[in-house]
């Protein structure tokens, strides 16, 4: 009966000894460090290091981190027609709208626009029920992490999710897309074609192109300049404060030495400027 202890504890000390002097990873970090090193020796291609590094990542993370928040979401509402919502499904070229009952913290559904599409081109839009065509909202919490909810949109095929605070507010909206970006990076389509080159891009010899959603500090490093970001993260939420109101396309606005022109928004949100600096 001793010799088998002896043995046991013999091949206890013998495996942790073969495991001290192993390359072998052990941790999380080792295997990001191996994988950095496959990249560097050319083994695996910088994409598919960043991917696999990416789904790493995701186990990690959750909801509230990459989820949409409730001020930029893209909204209809219950008692609108469809003449009224058409407008925003344009301009804003989502596929999946959050439907918002007569209580604001109230999701009543997921409008599709594509449920929509044979109305408009049978000119049935009078005909268009908005409570019977809208399709069940998925209700998740914030907490939830990202592998989690990856699994249950490949299980349920949604492809939308309500994100709801602790007190059962909402908080947000998240998509398969979202998630997806973070293993994969952005995902681009031909909507994302204006501004796929950085949140600042030259637009002519004296003007850019900026999303309203490039934050402040950015702003501030690439003008050189100190605009505030104390009260507002976005370029966008300065701008909109300074108009004093939510402005149209085409709307004007000059403060700090910047003259800022809407070139694009919906009835939530300013999305895209044009930027040129003012006469001193």
């Amino acid at each position: 009966m001793s010799e088998d202890r002896s043995s046991g504890s013999s091949k206890s000390w013998l495996e942790k000894l073969t495991n001290a002097f192993s390359d072998e990873p052990r941790t999380r970090e080792d295997v990001l460090e191996v994988l950095y090193e496959a990249g560097e020796d050319g083994i695996l291609d910088q994409d598919a290091v960043s991917i696999v590094e990416g789904a790493m990542q995701v186990s990690d993370m959750q909801v509230r981190d990459v989820m949409i928040p409730r001020s930029q979401m893209s909204v209809v509402h219950i008692g609108q027609s469809p003449r009224d919502f058409i407008p925003l499904i344009i301009s804003s070229a989502h596929s999946r709208f959050p439907v918002c009952g007569e209580n604001p913290d109230e999701v009543a559904g997921i409008l599709l626009a594509k449920d929509l599409l044979p109305y408009m081109l049978e000119g049935r839009l009078d005909e268009f029920d908005l409570r019977s065509c809208m399709r069940k909202a998925t209700m998740i919490p914030e907490s939830k992490r990202l592998n989690v909810l990856l699994k249950e949109f490949r299980g349920t095929r949604n492809h939308m999710a309500i994100v709801v605070d602790e007190y059962g507010g909402i908080a947000g909206l998240i998509t398969i897309e979202d998630v997806l970006e973070q293993i994969v990076g952005e995902i681009e389509d031909e909507h994302d074609a204006d501004d796929a080159e950085g949140n600042i891009k030259p637009f002519d010899d004296e003007g850019y192109i900026v999303k309203a959603l490039t934050p402040i500090e950015d702003f501030n490093e690439f003008f050189d300049v100190g605009l505030p970001d104390d009260e507002f993260d976005t370029i966008g939420g300065i701008v909109t404060r300074h108009f004093g109101h939510l402005p149209t396309k085409d709307e004007c606005v000059e403060f700090d030495g910047f003259s800022f022109k809407v070139l694009s928004c919906d009835n939530r949100r300013i999305r895209l400027l044009q930027v040129s600096r003012t006469a001193r």
